[in-house]
């Protein structure tokens, strides 16, 4: 069913006030009559509009202005220009769109056409006529600018001069009558053939639509000559002869426009139908039109690249490449293996693996036996054994790089390549050669890319990013500066491309290799000469002749047991080996890392070529001093412990030393108000070079500070309940009253004034003290406020509330006489200053309220007003 591809189409055309923008399309077109008065003949000119089916305004034209131009010399012919009246005007809907497209938009446009009978003169050159009105509507998607544009619909009425006496034409006729629907990003074909009743030959183009009129003169009364039409300016990535991008084209024969649509939105779209007779062009007809692209709608479809191959294996990945569609509910794939049955698939992206090289027939359906369904066909060819590459030989600029094709193919041939050699300074650096050359005229590396194509259809990329040009040949050589005895022989070694040659040419064989064996009796430099395809570079080797090897072991030195020791010989030796390997890291270094377990000595043997030396020294070990600073202690903040270290060596001390007394001593106090570590460094007389080390932690516990909480004031017989903070144990004294007296949070009932200590302590034993003086009243729980008080005197200089009995302050708030809140807490101990941000307030009378709840959870309120005095 690829019919509901969607091919519907919105031309959408509609109403024209005289001000405002309506034109969706249009075209001038000629019908022959027949012979008129004298030397005349007779057309019917009609110009037909296509306007936007919402346009609301100004009344539609009644009339439109034509003007008929010779073409020979672009002059008006008598009676230019024409009026035309209207003769029809009809609505075009789409009422009834596919049930499978999905979320179509509305269709509509209006068809005005206006027409005459014309006479003109008999001309050889023919006429063009010419309608001009604004404006388009607005919002184009491929004009720049967009909106506010006029149009110009132009035809070609034939000249006599390419007829014959007896022959006649009229313009051939459109096929689109109808509304279509095309969906943003989806394929559809579009048919804008025509029929022609003369017979002719007709071709197709896309061309440029032209601009007309403006927003100051929408009715062009007189349009101007063809000379003077201009076209309409479009938008980057759009032109007259590419309206809808580069994914749509139209066939020049048929005039079928096909492709992949562009995104949503309004399209100018100018097509030039000319036709032919007798090998030669009657006249070319245009018409103007802009398309809409639907961004809403949806249609399910199937659809296939043409062919596909696989050159890298049996197995191919398959999938619809139509846009996803909620329309689509299930799939069917036939693979196209004769003689199976099993080679199908109902998965929307199946794997499928061939079982033979071969060319295969593929068929997608989608929703099979449904009413929206669609298929499509394509052929794989299966060819593995595809394997790209190229090499590249080259290295200077201005000196031709060769590029050798060594692609290999177990199927077909090897058929197309292309080349491009990644030159910044050139657009020509480009072949379809299989084996080329190139010359650059730049330094640096150069990315080459050569695409590869087989008989079969193969098709891959090789990118090698590594192509360096040079000014010079790279010479690689194994080392610059070496040493020999002088009875030894010596291979140099060097690598690049070209051709090799070495001097001095003495005391070597194979001079015009890569790799010559030397044998000098003095010290010689040596230079190695790389030419390739005429560039030339050097380098040179220094080779320095010995008669003998010169080695010293170092001298003799002692250790403490269980330390390691660098050796660092002197000597111009190239190997060394040492004895005894047990102790070493590496025996076959010039300076290895020995750990003795005694007394040793270490023989060394240094060599270059047949030359060697040896030489020794000893590694004395003398066992570390013993210091023990003690176990790890905790201790309170604020106290002293006493170390007690012990030692066999001769010397010692303590650090740090600032929070120790007799830092001289093994056993000194110790008092940090922070964890700190203590280290005892002990040294002998033995000849160990290093102190041994041991360190004691003294972990100190964060300082204590007891909380009983704040005083208070209760009701006698009232339930008090206490709160101490500060650490995990706790024990209240006196017990008068308490439920307990070991908890963090005993209750008092109290009939006189007691004061209470807490001691708040630790399982270390650290500890602190607080007291909660308790004053108890013969009275119901209440709050009492005073009725004045004078701030800034030092004395009774902050009004507060004073609470009985009361568990909790809940609010505490002051106003003045106008309402405005000056004050507002629920500490009870905080009270008012008398000031408001910052500003003492006038004395005189201020009202107040206080609310709490006392420790049995009953609500007590207040409210009266207080004198301030200054």
């Amino acid at each position: 069913m690829k019919s509901t591809a969607a091919i519907i189409f919105i031309l959408c055309l509609i109403g024209l006030p005289s001000y405002a923008a309506h034109i969706k399309g249009g075209e001038v077109f000629y019908e022959y009559l027949g012979p008129g008065t004298g030397n005349n003949d007779r057309f019917r000119v009609t110009v037909r509009l296509f306007i936007d089916c919402s346009s609301t305004g100004a009344q539609i034209d009644a009339v439109a202005n034509l003007s008929i131009y010779k073409n020979v010399d672009n002059t008006p012919v008598s009676g230019s220009p024409f009026t035309l009246p209207n003769t029809r005007d009809e609505f075009l809907r789409l009422s009834t769109p596919s049930p499978c497209i999905l979320n179509p938009s509305p269709i509509c446009y209006r068809v005005r056409l206006y027409s005459l009978i014309i006479e003109l003169p008999k001309e050889p050159g023919g006429y063009t006529a010419i309608y001009q009105r604004c404006c388009r509507i607005n919002g184009i998607q491929n004009l720049s600018p967009n909106n506010s544009v006029g149009a110009s619909y132009t035809c070609e009425i034939h000249g006599t001069g390419n007829l014959s006496a007896t022959e006649v034409n009229s313009n051939p006729q459109f096929l689109v009558k109808d509304t279509v629907l095309i969906c943003q990003k989806r394929r559809f074909t579009l048919n804008f053939g025509a029929l022609d009743a003369d017979g002719d030959s007709l071709s197709y183009t896309f061309c440029g639509a032209y601009s007309g009129g403006s927003t100051g003169t929408p009715v062009v009364t007189n349009p101007p000559p063809p000379s003077q039409l201009n076209v309409l300016n479009y938008a980057a990535g759009f032109a007259g002869t590419r309206p809808l991008g580069p994914e749509v084209s139209i066939n020049p024969s048929t005039g079928i426009i096909s492709g992949i649509a562009p995104a949503g939105g309004d399209y100018v779209v100018c097509v030039c139908l000319t036709e032919w007779r007798n090998g030669k062009v009657l006249s070319t007809h245009r018409k103007d039109f802009i398309l809409r692209v639907d961004a809403r709608c949806d249609f399910a479809a199937a659809e296939l690249k043409p062919a596909y191959v696989t050159c890298d294996g049996f197995d191919f990945s398959f999938q619809n490449e139509a846009p996803f569609s909620t329309l689509i509910h299930s799939y069917l794939w036939d693979f196209g293996v004769a003689g199976r049955t099993n080679d199908t698939s109902t998965q929307a992206k199946p794997n499928f693996i061939f079982p033979d090289t071969g060319l295969y027939k593929v068929k997608l359906i989608i929703n099979p036996g449904e009413e929206c369904s669609d298929s499509a066909f394509t052929t794989v060819g299966v060819y593995p054994g595809f394997f790209p590459g190229f090499t590249v030989n080259g290295s200077c600029r201005f000196n031709p790089f060769l590029f050798t094709d060594v692609t290999n193919t177990r199927y077909g041939n090897v058929s197309k390549w292309t080349w491009n050699f990644g030159d910044e300074t050139s657009t020509a650096d480009t072949s379809i050669n299989r084996n080329t050359s190139w010359k650059y005229n730049s330094l640096g590396y150069k990315q080459v890319k050569l695409i590869v194509e087989s008989s079969k259809g193969c098709i891959d990329t090789v990118i090698r990013d590594s192509v360096e040009v040079r000014d010079k040949p790279i010479v690689d050589i194994a080392f610059r500066d070496t040493l020999i005895c002088s009875i030894d022989t010596l291979q140099l070694l060097a690598r690049g491309g070209g051709t090799f040659s070495w001097l001095p040419n003495s005391s070597i064989l194979g001079a015009n290799t890569a790799n010559p064996l030397v044998f000098p009796k003095a010290t010689t430099t040596y230079t190695v000469t790389v030419s390739d395809n005429g560039c030339v570079s050097s380098e040179n080797v220094l080779v320095r002749v010995v008669d003998f090897v010169t080695l010293n072991a170092g001298n003799d030195t002692t250790i403490c047991l269980t330390d390691a020791v660098q050796f660092n010989p002197d000597g111009n030796g190239l190997r060394y080996s040492w004895a005894p390997a047990s102790s070493l890291n590496n025996r076959s270094v010039k300076r290895p890392i020995a750990t003795p377990t005694t007394n040793t000595t270490y023989q060394v043997t240094a060599t270059i070529g047949k030359c060697n030396a040896t030489d020794d020294l000893i590694i004395y070990t003398v066992p570390y001093p013993v210091a023990n600073a003690g176990q790890d202690v905790v201790i309170c903040y604020e106290d002293t412990v006493q170390l007690n270290g012990t030692m066999m060596g001769a010397s010692f001390n303590w650090s740090p030393t600032n929070t120790l007394t007799n830092a001289n001593s093994l056993s000194p106090l110790a008092f940090p108000l922070l964890t700190t570590p203590y280290i005892l460094s002990v040294r002998d007389d033995r000849g160990c070079p290093k102190p041994k080390l041991d360190t004691i932690l003294v972990n100190v516990r964060p300082k204590i500070v007891a909380d009983a909480g704040s005083d208070t004031s209760i009701v006698s017989g009232q339930p008090l309940q206490l709160f101490a903070r500060g650490a995990e144990f706790f024990q209240w004294t006196p017990p008068t009253g308490l439920t307990r007296t070991d908890i963090q949070s005993p209750v008092a009932l109290l009939n006189n004034d007691v004061t209470y200590f807490v001691k708040v302590f630790n399982q270390e034993g650290c500890f602190n003290y607080d007291t909660m003086q308790v004053k108890v009243f013969k009275t119901k729980p209440d709050i009492f406020v005073p009725n004045a008080f004078t701030p800034a005197k030092g004395v009774n200089n902050r009004f507060r509330p004073i609470p009985v009995g009361i568990s909790s302050i809940d609010l505490f708030r002051v106003y003045n006489r106008w309402g405005q809140l000056l004050f507002s807490s629920n500490d009870a101990g905080k009270g008012w200053d008398g000031t408001f941000t910052g500003k003492q307030q006038d004395a005189g009378a201020y009202v107040w309220m206080v609310g709490g709840t006392d420790y049995t959870g009953k609500k007590v309120f207040k409210k009266g007003t207080i004198v301030l005095i200054r």
